[in-house]
Formats: C-alpha cells, sequence, structure tokens
C-alpha cells in the first residue's frame, strides 16, 4: 500500500470562506439504519470518506444495492440478508458496530468478526452486548466472533456508560419493536440526535431527542424515506482552531454554535474573538484580533467539551500564554499526540495518561511527525500550518478517515499544503 503523507509550509494566516460537511459520525449509523426498512433510503450531505466507502461495501456483501454520487448515497434493502460478516469489511471500521441493532431487529440475527479501526485505548463492545442482551437477545458470541440473535422485545434498557454508539444501536433496534423501549444513560450527541431524528422520519415516535432518557415508540414496519445528514461539528471546531493558531480570519458557512456550546465558552475564556450570524449560519473566526491565554480543559461527555477536539486543543495551547492544563476523562490513548508536538518543540509534561500541562507560547518548527488517529492527524496538521518551516505528516490516511478533503479546504484558505502519494 502506499503511503500518503501531508507536506505543509507553515506560517501562513488563512483566510476566506468554508462550508462544513456532512458528519462521518451521523453518517455512519444512518446508513445502518437504512436496513430497518425494506425499500431506498436516500441520504443528502453524506461526506466523501474511505470509512463511509466500507460501510456500504459491507451492505452490499449484505445483498443491498448502493450509489453514491455528489454527496447523495441511495440504499436499496428490500433484497438484504442477515449473514456473518468477516473480517476483511469490519476489521477496516470500527463503525461498523453500528449494524448490530439494526440487523438483529430486522432479521433476528446478527454475526461479524470483530470491528477495527483506530487505535484509542480499549473500546470494548460489552456496552452494545449488555444494552441487546437486555432487549431480549442471547449472546452466542465467541472469541473470533459477535454473534447475537432472538427476537428483541421493548422494554426498558439501561445503559453501562453514555455510549454514542451503544445508544444508536439501541435506538435503531427500539424502532422495529412495537410498543415503548425506555433506554436510560442514553449519550446525547448531535449525531445520535441526527440517528434519533431519522427513525422518527421512517415512522417510530421519539421522546426526549438530545436528553440522556429517551423514549422510542416503535412500529412493526418502517417505511424508508430521505434525511440529511447533519454538518460536521469536529470539523467546525477543527476549522475555528486553524484559523486561531494561524492568526488568520475565517468565515465558517453551516456552522451550528450550539453543538459546541462549551468548546467556544472556552475559546471566549481563553481571549479568542468569534462572533455568529444566525441568519446566515456562519462563524466568522478572526485570529487577528485574538490574543490566548492559557486555560485548564477537561472533556467531559455531550454537551461538555469533546474529547475529539482535545487534541487540537493542545495545538492551539500550545501558543496560549501561561500553563494550560489539560485533562482526558474518556480515552487512555489520547495523549500520544503531545510527543509528536514535543518534536516540533512545544513544552509538554505529561503527569499521567490522562492529564498534561502544556507551557506556552512556544514557537513550533517544521518536523516530520505521525498521525496517530484521525483527531490526532488534525491536530498535527494545525501545528504544521502554524509551524516555523516545513512539516511532513506520514499515516495521513487516519486523517482522510475522518475529515472530507481537508487538504483541499485549507488550500482554499490559503494554506500551503501538498497530500503527496509514495
Amino acid at each position: 500500500m502506499s503511503d500518503l503523507r501531508y507536506r505543509i509550509r507553515g506560517g501562513t494566516p488563512l483566510r476566506g470562506d468554508i462550508t462544513v460537511s456532512g458528519s462521518k459520525n451521523a453518517a455512519l449509523p444512518l446508513i445502518a439504519g437504512s436496513v430497518l426498512c425494506a425499500g431506498e433510503t436516500v441520504l443528502r450531505n453524506v461526506p466523501k470518506l474511505r470509512d463511509i466507502e466500507v460501510m456500504l461495501e459491507i451492505l452490499r456483501f449484505l445483498g443491498a444495492d448502493t450509489s453514491f454520487q455528489d454527496g447523495t448515497v441511495r440504499i436499496r434493502t428490500d433484497r438484504m440478508v442477515s449473514k456473518p460478516i468477516p473480517v476483511e469489511y469490519v476489521g477496516k471500521l470500527r463503525g461498523s458496530i453500528v449494524l448490530l441493532g439494526p440487523l438483529l431487529a430486522r432479521f433476528g440475527v446478527a454475526e461479524m468478526a470483530y470491528p477495527g479501526g483506530c487505535v484509542l485505548g480499549k473500546r470494548p463492545v460489552g456496552a452494545h452486548v449488555m444494552a441487546l442482551v437486555q432487549m431480549g437477545a442471547v449472546d452466542m458470541s465467541t472469541e473470533e466472533s459477535l454473534h447475537l440473535q432472538g427476537s428483541l422485545k421493548p422494554g426498558r434498557v439501561i445503559l453501562p456508560e453514555f455510549s454514542v454508539t451503544a445508544t444508536e444501536n439501541v435506538l435503531m433496534a427500539a424502532a422495529l419493536l412495537p410498543g415503548e423501549t425506555r433506554i436510560d444513560i442514553a449519550a446525547a450527541e448531535p449525531h445520535v440526535q441526527d440517528v434519533e431524528k431519522f427513525i422518527t422520519t421512517l415512522g417510530a415516535r421519539v421522546e426526549g431527542i438530545g436528553t440522556h432518557t429517551v423514549i422510542v415508540h416503535g412500529q412493526k414496519t418502517l417505511s424508508c424515506s430521505e434525511h440529511t445528514v447533519i454538518n460536521d461539528y469536529l470539523e467546525m471546531g477543527v476549522i475555528t482552531l486553524a484559523a486561531l493558531v494561524t492568526r488568520g480570519r475565517v468565515r465558517i458557512h453551516g456552522a451550528d454554535p450550539e453543538q459546541l456550546t462549551l468548546f467556544l465558552d472556552v475559546l471566549s475564556r481563553m481571549g479568542a474573538v468569534w462572533k455568529y450570524d444566525a441568519a446566515e449560519k456562519t462563524l466568522f473566526v478572526d485570529g487577528e484580533l485574538s490574543s490566548l491565554n492559557a486555560t485548564k480543559v477537561q472533556t467531559l461527555i455531550y454537551p461538555g467539551f469533546p474529547t475529539d477536539l482535545m487534541a487540537p486543543m493542545g495545538v492551539a495551547l500550545t501558543q496560549a500564554k501561561g500553563v494550560s492544563r489539560i485533562f482526558e476523562t474518556l480515552f487512555e490513548g489520547r495523549m500520544a499526540y503531545l510527543y509528536e508536538l514535543e518534536k516540533m518543540g512545544a513544552h509538554v509534561e505529561v503527569l499521567n495518561a490522562h492529564e498534561a500541562l502544556i507551557i506556552g507560547p512556544t514557537p513550533l518548527r517544521g518536523r516530520q511527525v505521525a498521525s496517530n488517529d484521525i483527531r490526532a492527524g488534525a491536530a498535527m496538521v494545525l501545528a504544521g500550518l502554524c509551524a516555523d518551516g516545513e512539516t511532513t505528516i506520514t499515516d495521513v490516511r487516519y486523517i482522510e478517515r475522518g475529515f472530507d478533503r481537508l487538504d483541499e479546504k485549507l488550500r482554499s484558505l490559503g494554506a500551503s499544503i501538498d497530500r503527496i502519494e509514495e
């Protein structure tokens, strides 16, 4: 396989207008949700990403017809079956776990090799299995494969943690069960809310959208529908930080600051200057007028500070005056990017697997650095944009699994970034 890299020459303030792409984290479960009905589902505003292509490949393996053109995915599911999904499909995509609920609800059986993807510490499948067993599934999994079967029943499901994908699995399974299913400890992220809205277009009724207690009134049969995927608030966050660290001025179209309340509040407290135009749905970020000061940032479940924006935020903190403390509460593998930042001259003290100090402001210098996962990769791009000299980022396949043409978008804002295939 060829090696994909970005080469960035830093120091250029980003300027101009940019439009946010559709959310991968919403599109993947929505594609899985097409399994719930027999007919054609149409999804619009779908980002063009490798992970999306893999999810569609899995559905084709199960007998669906799919097409993907100009941001619109069409899926016909009337001839679908449920059969064991081999590792060559699900091993590439941890997000394929969201097929468990829809397959189980419609066909009474779901079987797949263990899903793969990013290395973010242990992300066990236990929450999914526990939740679906509460709905009546029988767990027949082995060391080689996940295997659940049985006819599900509506009732009460208490999730063992605020798991986004486990919540989505239960929501989708519950949509196809006539009766009332109550989900406690439900995740409430914007992409979970998008799944909640999607199943209402299919004919289910949902109470408590965006809260941690959700009630689904399911139906025996659902009707396929059309749905527009929400924009990616994580991309909005990364572009906001890119404008700040390069001292640029960027107008972000298709932004919804309600999805990033605490993130934007933290930036305001640090001295970042931004304003939102509700009529135009644009967020204007003024890095020229901003002067960043150190702060404490702690990740939390939604609506707290998103774990997926902690690594890019770490780059901004290298440019802030004073000692910042970051506290990653959700994943133990998130701090690895700090060692890459240190190579570029950042002053970092890692206290433990979850906490670090970042002392700023420090000028960053161009180096060769690795992209450890999707979000760490985005952080390295930001570091390259504000570093002195040339930065080479390796393993950018990770970045391109999560961001739709990020290099092109940054180039449109004046960044010097080349995509190199070797």
